[in-house]
C-alpha cells in the first residue's frame, strides 16, 4: 500500500511549527580521515531518554558535512549562547572553512567544544533513523557540561532571540 500523498503547503508547514521556539546548537567532529573539525548547525536537538542517556537530533539529508561526521567516534551538540549567533550562521554555510577564526577545545572523548557554549553533550551515534529529507540520529551520551549561568540563543518565527524572565 502506498503512503498517501501529502497536500501540505511547504511555506505553510514551516510558518506553523515556526511558533515552536526551538534553542540552537552546532554538532561537532573531528574528520577521522584528515583530523580536522567539522560541523553544521542544527534546531532540532532534543532529549530522548534518562536510562540510558540518550539525545537525538536531525540533519538533512542534503548535508555535505554528516557523511564525514557520522563516522567519527564521538560528536559533540554545543548548545549555543546568546551571543553566538554568527557560530550559528558560519556552522550553517556551505562552502565556507567552519571553524576558521573560531576557539575550541576536545571533548573529553575527543569532538571540538566551542568556546563560551552554555553547553555541551558529547556522545556516539547509536542509532540513525530514516525520516524524509531528514535523518534522525540518536547519540548515546558520555560527557556533558553546562554553564550555570548560560543564556541560550533561541529561535521563533525565522529569528533568533533570547528568553527574559
Amino acid at each position: 500500500m502506498n503512503p498517501p500523498t501529502s497536500t501540505i503547503d511547504t511555506a505553510h508547514f514551516r510558518y506553523v511549527l515556526g511558533h515552536f521556539a526551538t534553542g540552537v546548537t552546532t554538532v561537532t567532529a573531528l574528520d577521522p580521515a584528515s583530523h580536522r573539525p567539522v560541523g553544521l548547525t542544527v534546531n532540532s536537538f532534543a532529549s530522548v531518554s534518562l536510562r540510558p542517556p540518550l539525545v537525538s537530533f536531525c540533519v538533512s539529508r542534503d548535508s555535505g558535512s554528516w557523511p564525514v561526521m557520522r563516522t567519527a567516534d564521538r560528536l559533540c551538540v554545543n548548545i549555543l549562547g546568546v551571543e553566538q549567533r554568527a557560530v550559528c550562521e558560519r556552522m550553517a554555510a556551505p562552502r565556507v572553512d567552519r571553524f576558521q577564526g573560531l576557539d575550541w577545545e576536545l571533548s573529553p572523548g575527543g569532538a571540538p567544544v566551542l568556546a563560551g557554549v552554555v553547553a555541551w553533550v558529547e556522545g556516539a551515534v547509536e542509532a540513525e533513523h530514516d525520516a524524509g529529507d531528514h535523518v534522525i540520529v540518536v547519540l548515546r551520551v558520555h560527557h556533558l557540561h553546562g554553564q550555570p549561568d548560560g543564556q541560550p540563543l533561541l529561535f521563533l518565527g525565522g529569528r533568533y532571540g533570547r528568553f527574559t524572565h
